[in-house]
């Protein structure tokens, strides 16, 4: 069966090309031309998993494609899990970093080649669909009192399982098979079979705060995941 993808996106013209090239390429494309029918789209689908991936574009005619990812990421259940790939106005990195920042998965700039957007959706959609790739035969991770599933891809904290993405869980996961080992941002990406950076690509940054805020105790102090200047992270291989 086809993957369906949602494009939310008010330019009818780019929408049917884009539509058209991905159709092309196996995927089935529903389009929504504002948010508040995206939304009603994603909640009617995506609650039975008919969603696989959400194509959005920041510029909406009634609500802000940020507000958009929001709601996504606050709604119950798969579809508040869907993996959302954004499209940004060329020059905006403000818009990119705080997408980043409440669950986007990756980000675009606008005008875009069709081809690099069927390759990161098929990126995503690659790292929702494979589990991370076991040691031996460890199905959890454990770290004083941080566990990570890789079954059943989260990652808990005592009682409290914590709110990421499926990109971050996979970051999770590469630091932590290399706990104690300091690794590069290139390294990282690499790890988790991602596109490679862009010059001064901060985004990596971007979704480690994320993954702090919901890992560590004080984010703004971390003691699990430890930034090395210069360099790149390190996962701490002893924890509480």
């Amino acid at each position: 069966m086809s993957q369906h993808l949602l494009m939310i996106e008010d330019d009818s013209r780019l929408a049917a090309m884009v539509g058209e090239y991905l159709e092309q390429n196996g995927f089935r494309v529903s389009r929504a031309a504002d948010g508040h029918s995206g939304l009603t789209y994603l909640r009617s689908e995506g609650s039975s998993s008919g969603i696989d991936l959400v194509i959005l574009d920041l510029m909406l005619p009634d609500i802000d494609g940020l507000e958009v990812c929001r709601s996504i990421r606050a709604l119950a259940g798969s579809a508040g899990q869907t993996p959302v790939l954004m499209l940004t106005a060329k020059g905006d990195p403000m818009d990119r970093i705080i997408g980043l920042e409440i669950g986007a998965d990756d980000y675009l700039p606008k005008p875009f080649e069709p081809r690099e957007l069927l390759a990161r959706i098929r990126a995503i959609l690659r790292r929702k669909s494979e589990p991370a790739p076991l040691a031996g035969n460890q199905k959890e991770l454990r770290f004083g009192t941080l566990v990570i599933d890789r079954d059943a891809r989260t990652v808990a904290v005592g009682d409290t399982v914590c709110d990421l993405t499926s990109y971050q869980f996979d970051l999770m996961v590469a630091l932590a098979e290399r706990a104690g080992r300091v690794l590069t941002r290139d390294q990282i990406m690499e790890a988790v079979r991602g596109r490679e950076l862009e010059a001064f690509d901060r985004s990596i940054d971007v979704h480690m705060g994320r993954i702090r805020a919901a890992i560590e105790v004080d984010a703004k102090s971390p003691k699990r995941i430890l930034t090395v200047r210069g360099v790149g992270y390190v996962f701490a291989r002893q924890q509480d």
